[in-house]
């Protein structure tokens, strides 16, 4: 099969990571994305496996710029600082980039990810900004999974419409952080059983 002239992997992935903004990621499929280029579906298979490769490469390229915003919120800060910027990145690319986001969240094989400078990136930036409350692994491991817990589950909520009390957003928002610095500062150090 010829590629059709102008179609790449990465034009199409650009393409396709723009729709899921438009319509969401979950309604994102091989013929939308032939549609908006005026070709037909198998035009793409030049450029793509099939849809769960086409995903996968929104995930990464969505992951990539999300952990760009982040690193330029947390540059040069630290503690309850870092934190609250890195938060403030995080929510902020949530609700402007819907579709990307949900990509974000999707399961991908480790395998696929391992080596790629997004997920190192990802990896130095948050680990680094949670070794500033002292915390090694397994702790690392638990923060970075209760932080993903609030963020994406505040994220959802507020882009469904979910709060619906009088209370401002930003400021249930920030006492969110504020509530995670205190974990985060008092966190409770796994005891490690005696050889």
């Amino acid at each position: 099969m010829v590629p059709r002239a102008g179609l790449t992997p990465d034009r199409l992935t650009e393409a396709a990571a723009d729709l899921a903004d438009e319509i969401g990621f979950e309604n994102v499929t091989l013929a939308a994305l032939a549609k908006r280029f005026g070709v037909k579906d198998a035009s793409l298979y030049s450029h793509v496996r099939n849809l769960q490769d086409l995903r996968t490469r929104v995930a990464l390229l969505a992951g990539g710029e999300l952990i760009d915003r982040i690193a330029v919120a947390v540059a040069g800060r630290a503690g309850k600082d870092a934190l609250a910027a890195f938060a403030g990145a995080y929510r902020a690319y949530a609700l402007e980039r819907p579709g990307r986001y949900a990509a974000t969240q999707i399961r991908i094989d480790q395998s696929l990810i391992a080596g790629t400078p997004a997920l190192r990136r990802t990896t130095e930036i948050t680990y680094g900004m949670l070794r500033a409350y002292g915390l090694a692994e397994p702790d690392l491991t638990d923060a970075v999974r209760l932080l993903r817990a609030t963020f994406h589950g505040y994220c959802a909520l507020e882009s469904a419409g979910g709060f619906g009390a009088p209370r401002d957003v930003q400021q249930s928002w920030d006492r969110a952080v504020d509530a995670l610095h205190v974990a985060l500062t008092h966190w409770p150090h796994e005891e490690m059983p005696d050889d």
